[in-house]
């Protein structure tokens, strides 16, 4: 409704906030309107709109409350605290919904996360994120929610919420690792503990992640007097009590190849065989595009780019970083003319602009090696 918007817009709200709003002022409006019409249609739907993003700037302001409340780097140890944002990732992630639908929703109305962001995660249009989170509205409004989700969908919220605070875009990694806390502590599930063990071994890494000067560096490269002992000791004895009960699941796979990882001291002394195995693991459990993806490159380190280019023409070529895992194994064949043309290809096809400069730099490096007479 484009008066609404403009009204918002003209109130200095943000147009994708102001969009989101007027969505749910849609919803309640399908949920009153037939029982009690309003006179002043436009000014009502303002109204509810408005309403509506300012309890989401009050969710945001406690939401960061909370988050400047953990430390940096989370306590190891059980959680004795409980708040009610698990209870609202549970609520949302209702059984009137179907999974993805679910996940969609809890991730935009509990997690704070855009609708780009979760569109990116899900590797679909920012187009169709957006009608299905509405779809998720218009499903719930008229319905009681005393129904909680089941365990699957808030761990894929969980995990979803993590790796986009672990990207850098919004700090959210410490706030999921808080709550996964409280859930492992609250239910006996082995995918629980699997996930937690994921999160710690991942954000144990992160101060290794980046440069002073904040450009990424590859884990090849990384200080791994940087990561955090304690946080990697705890997530893989979390991990192999997980495995000890003999119910692999996809965040169990995922955990054992971030522990391996962990475990080699140098980048060269890393098991690429058995990270191939746990990869063929976690392909069985899921059939995962980007899983497939990440798997060409271990194919690469174990058996050689050949076989790692080989298993990367088997996969779809629009996938996200399939350009740069394609540089990354030709560079490795003894190609750089070819490496450095895919480099610079897949910065331009760069979701976050420290991925660009990496890839950027890749492209310039390899080009400032070639004679004078062969550069473009």
């Amino acid at each position: 409704m484009p008066g609404v918007l403009g009204v918002l817009v003209r109130r200095g709200v943000d147009f994708a906030a102001a969009e989101d709003a007027v969505q749910d002022a849609l919803v309640e409006a399908l949920r009153v309107w037939p029982a009690d019409m309003p006179r002043d249609s436009k000014g009502w739907l303002v109204t509810v709109a408005w309403r509506r993003i300012l309890d989401v700037a009050r969710a945001d302001a406690a939401r960061r409350r909370r988050e400047d409340a953990v430390d940096e780097e989370p306590p190891s140890g059980p959680v004795s605290a409980v708040d009610d944002t698990l209870r609202l990732y549970f609520l949302c992630a209702h059984p009137s919904l179907s999974p993805s639908s679910a996940v969609a929703l809890t991730l935009r109305a509990v997690g704070g996360l855009t609708t780009r962001q979760i569109a990116q995660a899900y590797l679909v249009p920012e187009a169709t994120m957006a009608q299905r989170i509405s779809r998720a509205k218009r499903t719930v409004s008229g319905v009681r929610f005393d129904q909680p989700g089941d365990v699957a969908t808030v761990l894929r919220v969980l995990y979803l919420v993590f790796n986009e605070g672990y990207s850098g875009d919004v700090d959210l990694a410490a706030e999921a690792i808080r709550l996964t806390r409280q859930l492992a502590a609250a239910i006996d599930h082995p995918e629980v503990a699997g996930l937690l063990a994921l999160m710690l071994l991942h954000h144990a890494r992160r101060a290794g992640r980046t440069a002073p000067d904040g450009s990424l560096v590859p884990l090849a490269e990384q200080a791994r007097s940087r990561w955090d002992t304690t946080l990697i000791a705890e997530g893989v004895g979390v991990l192999q009590t997980a495995l000890s009960r003999d119910r692999l699941g996809e965040f169990q796979a995922q955990a054992a190849i971030a522990a391996l990882h962990a475990d080699a001291p140098t980048a060269a002394e890393t098991d690429w065989v058995q990270i191939v195995e746990w990869y063929d693991e976690l392909v069985r459990l899921t059939g995962n595009p980007i899983a497939r993806l990440n798997r060409a490159v271990a194919v690469g380190e174990a058996d050689g780019p050949r076989a790692g280019l080989a298993a990367l023409a088997a996969l779809d070529d629009t996938l996200p970083r399939y350009t740069a895992v394609a540089a990354y194994l030709h560079e490795r064949d003894g190609d750089p003319d070819r490496a450095a043309a895919l480099y610079a290809e897949a910065a331009r096809r760069a979701a976050s602009l420290a991925e660009r400069d990496h890839l950027n730099r890749q492209a310039a490096r390899l080009n400032s090696r070639r004679p004078p007479g062969a550069r473009g």
